[in-house]
């Protein structure tokens, strides 16, 4: 959900940046080039936003491993302690 707000955002802020060149250019080829480099910058952004989600879903993923590793080693290591008793 935040990488699909902060794509829509970045979205939108090109599109405004671009109307802006285009209603204070003289130029078509110059609005042309800044809308492009508009759109490329927010690309750019979203793949880095997927990126990020993609890395803290990973990151979940191998706390909850470590979390079953660290509870079958306290299960393991419970008959050993109940032995030694």
């Amino acid at each position: 959900m935040t990488s699909t707000i902060l794509r829509s955002v970045l979205v939108a802020g090109a599109a405004v940046a671009a109307m802006s060149v285009a209603a204070c250019g003289d130029n078509a080829n110059k609005v042309t080039d800044a809308a492009n480099s508009a759109a490329d910058a927010a690309n750019t952004a979203a793949s880095a936003a997927n990126t990020a989600a993609t890395a803290t879903s990973d990151a979940a993923g191998a706390a909850a491993n470590a979390s079953g590793a660290a509870a079958n080693a306290a299960g393991a290591a419970a008959p050993a302690a109940n032995a030694a008793k």
